[in-house]
């Protein structure tokens, strides 16, 4: 299971402008340079996260990104759900992908149970968590 490139680069800005605490908005252009995302990628990823409602644009000439709520509020999965239609660990999984096997096999349900992990691990990680060091790796 891979998480595509948007939703990793989507934390990235995402934390960029968390940490911002002059709440006057963090530019795009300083986002693609402290992140290392081309400012034409990040355009695209911008825009998903305005969509979601997770970012806005502070009017005015000289205007930055800002959250739309506190970084505590903001979990990863409300970042990942802004360029992925949730979270499926296997096709099978998928309310679109018809699998003759599902109605007996052995197996479904270590798939479904990981899935949910994956997903209660992203309810539960905020933005605030990352941003404050809260999740790493353990030694």
């Amino acid at each position: 299971m891979k998480f595509s490139t948007k939703t990793r680069y989507g934390i990235r800005a995402m934390l960029e402008i968390a940490k911002d605490e002059s709440q006057s908005g963090v530019f795009q252009k300083d986002i693609a340079a402290n992140q290392d995302i081309s400012v034409k990628y990040l355009d695209q990823i911008i825009h998903a996260l305005k969509v979601a409602g997770l970012i806005i644009n502070l009017k005015g000439r000289k205007s930055g990104y800002i959250l739309t709520r506190n970084a505590s509020e903001i979990t990863m999965l409300d970042i990942h759900n802004a360029f992925e239609p949730g979270i499926c660990v296997i096709d099978c999984l998928a309310k679109s992908f018809d699998c003759e096997r599902k109605s007996f096999c052995e197996v479904i349900g270590f798939w479904e149970k990981l899935n949910h992990m994956v997903v209660d691990y992203f309810e539960q990680v905020t933005l605030e968590d990352i941003r404050s060091g809260k999740v790493k790796l353990d030694q």
